[in-house]
């Protein structure tokens, strides 16, 4: 039986509030992320860093916290010496920070007044995330299928056991690298997952398949409650949710890039499109979580 969070929350609220970006909030913050392990090298040097800026997010109106596994890989830990005992062990410590996170936040009782308690979602990034050169904006790895499936396996099923409501697969640049991870999800039959795609203009996604498909397809896997786009320019936002919203009847989210200050101002336009899930990707910070949440009170 799939427990699917989405549907109980959406069941109550018009909208779930996503939270905003976490590596540049963390270098706003004065840490140094120059590393191909990004926003999880804090996992090892600043992990109260990290539980801050969830719990801030929580207090700008987010219901739901994004982990710090996007970069996080059994790859990429080994390249910094790490073995896979000890990567596991910073992965699931992702998760636990940001449940202390929830936790701290949801023991105030003035936080609980009009709010349901806040999700976790346990980040998936693509397989371009490992590779720390910008690959998951362009897709078109070069690898097998198989590759991809050895290279997600171990990460995606020790996260759908760490506690979190819902993986979060993110930033995916392919409905290939996407299909592998729907049936990768399959080897856990209770957990749930939202699916996001990084797109390069207002119909593609990044290796340039029609992201209406993209929705038609994953439409057909049970554990693939949520889809839509992430880490794509907001000018884009509103026509992909459009072609997406045609083919799938699934909850949409968005959650773009920051574009200055006028990005809280298109959240209606967003909603109104069909996105149920709304937040922000790379740039965006909890002030701008707490202006969206301020605009969203207008229309949804």
């Amino acid at each position: 039986m799939i427990r699917n969070p989405v549907a109980e929350f959406l069941a109550r609220r018009p909208v779930m509030i996503l939270d905003g970006a976490l590596a540049s909030e963390l270098e706003r913050r004065g840490a140094d992320l120059r590393d191909m392990l990004w926003s999880a090298k804090l996992l090892l040097e600043q992990p109260s860093l990290i539980q801050a800026v969830h719990r801030d997010y929580f207090e700008a109106g987010a219901d739901v916290a994004v982990t710090a596994t996007y970069q996080a890989s059994f790859e990429g830990f080994a390249r910094r010496g790490i073995d896979a005992v000890s990567a596991a062990r910073l992965m699931r410590d992702a998760v636990a920070l940001a449940v202390a996170a929830r936790e701290e936040f949801w023991r105030d009782e003035r936080h609980r007044y009009d709010r349901l308690p806040p999700l976790i979602a346990a980040s998936v990034g693509p397989y371009g995330a490992m590779l720390a050169d910008g690959s998951e904006y362009r897709g078109h790895y070069g690898v097998s299928d198989d590759v991809l499936t050895a290279f997600h396996r171990p990460r995606l099923l020790l996260l759908a056991d760490s506690g979190a409501d819902l993986l979060a697969c993110e930033t995916i640049p392919s409905l290939r690298e996407a299909l592998v991870l729907a049936r990768l999800l399959q080897e856990r039959p209770g957990t749930a997952a939202w699916i996001s795609f990084a797109c390069r203009d207002a119909q593609h996604t990044c290796e340039g398949e029609s992201i209406s498909d993209c929705a038609a397809v994953l439409g057909e896997f049970a554990q693939v409650i949520s889809m839509g786009v992430n880490c794509t320019p907001p000018r884009y936002v509103v026509p992909l949710l459009r072609q997406m919203r045609l083919r799938t009847n699934k909850p949409l989210l968005a959650y773009p890039q920051a574009d200055a200050s006028t990005f809280a101002e298109h959240g209606c336009a967003w909603y109104d499109a069909g996105a149920r899930l709304i937040g922000g990707c790379c740039g965006t910070n909890p002030e701008d979580i707490r202006r969206l949440c301020k605009e969203l009170r207008s229309c949804a």
